[in-house]
């Protein structure tokens, strides 16, 4: 395993409004793969910056040795740009081609330096990520989402850097770039760290690192379902932890009434015993406060236990981590088995549907996965069966009853509305105070609750939104969800997860995401390629 490794000196940073993101933050980064995780919004894609030297810390220091390589989230890329210009390798190219022709200028030499083989090595490193149909005087513009990021990790990776730090490499990756991006990463033997919610990337990684409320990292040898088994290992002696706290406050507290309850008890004594044997009033007096000072010193002393138990539980309710996740049960969403709720014959749309078209059925309560090439369609079709776009021609039919369709940017909801807004605008019947109780299960409690939609994370949008579709009246018989994993962070794509599970109606999800399908419980698999829909077994897509 690579000697390189990333060392992080009591790094703090805030933004320029002031709001904190990092406070004396340390640890080292080791050779090997790492995978970072924490909730959106906790500052991961920050952290690889400041690594990268793109941010400066605000204190601290960061130290590595090497190359450094850096894929961000949003390539700053522009459409006239030429392959071979990302891959930096136009220069050389040019100078090559002007020696070919004939033109023996000193300076072309010097461009090219040890650099001849450059065609062959960039060649190759676009064919290993899939790459393969893509010539080096292409344009951006003519490129998938997909083709741009496998071309900005092949521009990382001739650099054959030492460190190399991703932020969310598979967003926008159909299955096989996917793949092939796995299989680069494995032959990868420098420092690497990766940002990801992709499940099977991370299932891939030799340790994992959580980004712990910015002040500090934790790590976890093994992959991510290793590091989920440990974190549930963990959650169960929280839990453990806390219920022994609670016994024992209980236990303190009962002590100290039945000491409280026996002073009182032999106080009385006392004074009876005093006026039974008519002693002077100044020794009962002394008999008094006697017993009172042995019973406050008493108090004292259980009321101290009683404090450390109950310190003690606060320090163990303290390491439970919050629990994320969203309960449901959604009877009205029920569709019979087999009714027909969408066909489609002959659908054709420009040229992504030629020939004959796509035809396409669906029933209650189906689960369907949409896969298929970057490109190909799919969000297309999935427009076509909710009624946002008809086609250039063919025949539908939909059976009465709501279709709701999640788009990839969840733009659903009015920005300007409060989640509470929101969810009275989809279900004007339901009680005030049951909508708040609902929006309390789907994490939005209190003033939670009366944030605007537009300033809410990636995550709390999608369950504000899950909310309104959801619980909306009429409840949806189908839904349609377009790659709704992208850009959630694993706790999100776990509720998402959730949601879907509790759901009772049919719905169709375009995703790469192969781990959230299985846990969703897919039931029929179609793939569209070249304009053509497919049942599908499995096939890459």
């Amino acid at each position: 395993m690579s000697e390189i490794r990333v060392v992080l000196s009591g790094i703090s940073f805030s933004w320029p409004d002031g709001t904190p993101v990092f406070d004396r933050l340390s640890a080292t980064f080791p050779g090997g793969r790492t995978g970072l995780v924490a909730p959106n919004g906790a500052g991961k894609s920050t952290l690889l910056k400041i690594i990268a030297g793109q941010l400066a810390p605000t204190a601290g220091s960061v130290t590595a040795d090497g190359v450094f390589g850096y894929l961000p989230q949003d390539l700053p890329l522009t459409a006239d740009r030429t392959v071979a210009e990302v891959l930096g390798a136009d220069a050389i190219l040019c100078a090559i081609a002007a020696i070919e022709a004939g033109d023996a200028g000193e300076e072309h030499f010097t461009t090219i330096g040890t650099d001849w083989d450059i065609e062959e090595r960039t060649r190759a490193q676009l064919d290993r990520l899939g790459l393969d149909d893509v010539g080096l005087d292409r344009r951006l513009g003519t490129l998938s989402g997909g083709q741009i990021v496998s071309l900005g990790l092949a521009a990382q990776l001739l650099r054959e850097p030492d460190v190399l730090l991703l932020d969310e490499p598979t967003n926008n990756l159909d299955r096989h770039a996917r793949d092939q991006l796995h299989t680069v990463l494995e032959g990868f033997s420098g420092c690497l760290v990766v940002v990801s919610h992709d499940r099977a990337l991370l299932d891939r990684m030799d340790r994992i690192a959580e980004l712990e409320s910015g002040s500090a990292i934790r790590f976890y040898g093994g992959n991510f379902t290793e590091y989920e088994a440990a974190v549930r290992a963990e959650r169960e002696v929280a839990e453990k932890n806390i219920r022994n706290a609670e016994q024992e406050v209980n236990r303190e507290k009962r002590e100290m009434q039945q000491a409280r309850e026996r002073a009182a008890r032999r106080a009385s004594n006392a004074a009876r015993n005093v006026a039974d044997a008519g002693l002077p009033k100044i020794f009962a007096g002394t008999l008094k406060r006697n017993a009172q000072e042995s019973a406050a010193k008493a108090d004292g002393t259980h009321s101290s236990r009683v404090g450390a138990a109950k310190a003690r539980l606060d320090q163990a309710e303290r390491s439970l981590r919050e629990d994320q996740k969203i309960s449901l049960e959604l009877p009205r969403t029920a569709v019979p088995a087999g009714r027909t709720l969408f066909t489609g014959k002959h659908l054709r749309v420009r040229d992504l549907f030629p020939g004959e078209g796509v035809e396409l059925s669906i029933r209650g309560p189906e689960r369907i996965a949409l896969t298929g090439p970057n490109g190909s369609g799919k969000s297309t079709l999935l427009r076509l069966v909710h009624g946002s776009l008809e086609p250039d021609s063919g025949a539908m039919s939909r059976a009465e009853g709501r279709i709701a369709y999640l788009s990839q940017r969840l733009d659903l909801l009015d920005a300007h509305a409060t989640v509470a807004e929101s969810l009275a605008a989809a279900a004007p019947e339901m009680l005030p105070a049951d909508r708040m109780n609902l929006l309390a299960r789907f994490l939005f409690r209190g003033d939670r609750a009366h944030l605007p939609v537009g300033v809410l994370s990636g995550g709390e949008r999608l369950r504000a939104t899950l909310a309104c579709v959801l619980f909306a009246e009429p409840a949806p018989q189908l839904l349609l969800l377009d790659e709704p994993t992208n850009n959630l962070d694993l706790v999100s794509t776990g509720q998402l997860e959730s949601a879907l599970e509790a759901y009772r109606g049919a719905f169709v999800v375009v995703s790469h995401d192969e781990r959230f399908l299985a846990e969703i419980g897919i039931g029929r698999r179609l793939q569209l390629a070249g304009g053509v829909l497919r049942e599908d077994s499995g096939s890459a897509g």
